[in-house]
């Protein structure tokens, strides 16, 4: 329809096109303690893990000489060597999860022991690139006190076992040094209870490991650089024989030997 006469319709001005929005950048994920990121299948085990309960009520019970009933009992002890140097040096192998570490286990996130600490348990099987098998655990107590030095962690949900399990170093009066491994657990995993003499067996190795791997700290014969190799001392080869000559020797120098004497001439007699 035609304009009408005196008034005036304003036209739309075409507006200039707007470049399309950048697309919004990826959020980093977070990093969780021991620096793996949230979004990892390893980091959510952990939050879980942090926020769960032990899965056994008796916790602390390893301080005792007493150990709760219903469980398992397990006590081993071997005889480090003697004086303070050698319990400070298993002590600080054994707070820095020494034996678990020299067991085959990975510890994540790595950090000596402290109460309340969250971690998980990592084992690689042979064979098999990625670990398959991981074990939630929580410090309960430690102990670092001039004759005693230790810790102890106990089972979360996700662990095969229920139970508790204290590694300790301790010097006696006459300042001899002893590790022990105190334990009190059940299966509680359906795969443990299923194969329980495997598990047995299991666990009873990784016992046999857990005193050695400290015999060897104690001893400073763990792991470490390659030592270069000692000079060694050479001997002289000795000289070999002459060969047998045909030659005659020459003759030496000084008095030679004459013939031998001869029988005396007969004396003719005289002339008259």
């Amino acid at each position: 329809m035609p304009d009408s006469p005196g008034h005036e319709v304003p036209r739309a001005v075409p507006s200039a096109p707007t470049a399309p929005a950048a697309p919004a950048a990826p959020a980093a994920p977070t990093a969780a303690r021991g620096g793996a990121p949230t979004g990892s299948g390893l980091a959510r085990r952990l939050l879980a893990a942090r926020a769960a309960a032990p899965s056994y009520p008796e916790v602390g019970a390893t301080r005792g000489a007493r150990l709760p009933e219903g469980y398992t009992h397990l006590r081993r002890r071997v005889h480090l060597g003697h004086g303070p140097e050698v319990l400070a040096r298993a002590g600080r192998f054994v707070l820095g999860w020494g034996c678990q570490l020299g067991t085959g286990f990975a510890v994540h996130p790595y950090a000596p022991a402290e109460p309340g600490a969250t971690v998980l348990l990592r084992l690689r099987l042979p064979g098999i690139r990625r670990p398959r098998l991981v074990i939630p655990c929580r410090v309960v107590w430690t102990v670092d006190e001039p004759d005693r030095i230790g810790f102890a962690y106990g089972t979360l949900p996700g662990h095969p076992e229920r139970g508790e399990e204290a590694f300790v170093v301790s010097m006696d009066a006459a300042g001899e040094v002893w590790f022990e491994v105190s334990a009190f657990a059940r299966l509680a995993a359906w795969y443990a209870r299923l194969g329980r003499p495997v598990a047995v067996l299991c666990q009873y190795l990784a016992i046999e490991r857990y005193l050695t791997s400290v015999v060897e700290a104690a001893a400073g014969t763990e792991p470490g650089p390659v030592p270069e190799p000692r000079p060694t001392l050479s001997r002289e080869p000795e000289p070999e024989p002459e060969p047998a000559s045909d030659a005659k020797p020459e003759p030496q120098p000084g008095p030679q030997p004459g013939p031998e004497p001869g029988p005396e001439p007969e004396s003719l007699p005289e002339p008259g």
